[in-house]
């Protein structure tokens, strides 16, 4: 099956799952500004990856747009996060992230990443910053949000090859 795998990344952990999802799918592997110039009608699947940004997926809005137009492909998103997989709210967003209609079109997955924040724009660290200091003012904390502050106070990496098990699975059915 000809296979394209797009991505949209800030700080290299979705590129890096886009390029080991390419190589072990015999795909090809574009940025999304080169693949918006490609005619994408000789794929017969189409993923799309990109950081998980406000509970959806950075640069969605171009792939949610041609789901339509790509009636005839497999279609596959993905999205890369900070969170653990086994966090609920996961699940939870990914859900969020396409309507009934898109979700019977595309399969979604989520991927770890974590956090280069030397590699981050200037607006996303303050942001980041913002979300820390809100969390720590926080009175009556969670475990999970005293989890968070310490996993997102620094630079971290939990990527792993394994995860794009479940993706290349989906992919060959």
């Amino acid at each position: 099956m000809k296979t394209i795998v797009i991505y949209h990344s800030q700080t290299g952990f979705t590129k890096r799952y886009a390029e080991w999802i390419a190589q072990e799918a015999g795909a090809d592997c574009l940025e999304l500004s080169a693949a918006k110039k490609k005619d994408l009608t000789a794929y017969q699947a189409i993923i799309f990856g990109g950081w998980a940004c406000a509970g959806s997926i950075s640069k969605i809005g171009w792939f949610k747009g041609n789901i339509d137009k790509w009636a005839d492909k497999k279609l596959i998103a993905f999205c890369v996060g900070a969170s653990p997989i086994e966090n609920p709210d996961v699940e939870v967003a990914l859900k969020r992230i396409f309507n009934a209609s898109e979700q019977k079109k595309v399969k979604t997955f989520y991927c770890p990443g974590g956090f280069h924040y030397d590699r981050m724009s200037i607006a996303s660290k303050l942001m980041m910053k913002m979300f820390i200091q809100t969390l720590k003012a926080k009175k009556d904390k969670t475990e999970q949000e005293k989890v968070m502050i310490k996993m997102i106070s620094s630079s971290y990496d939990i990527s792993d090859k394994k995860y794009i098990e479940p993706i290349l699975e989906y992919l060959k059915k």
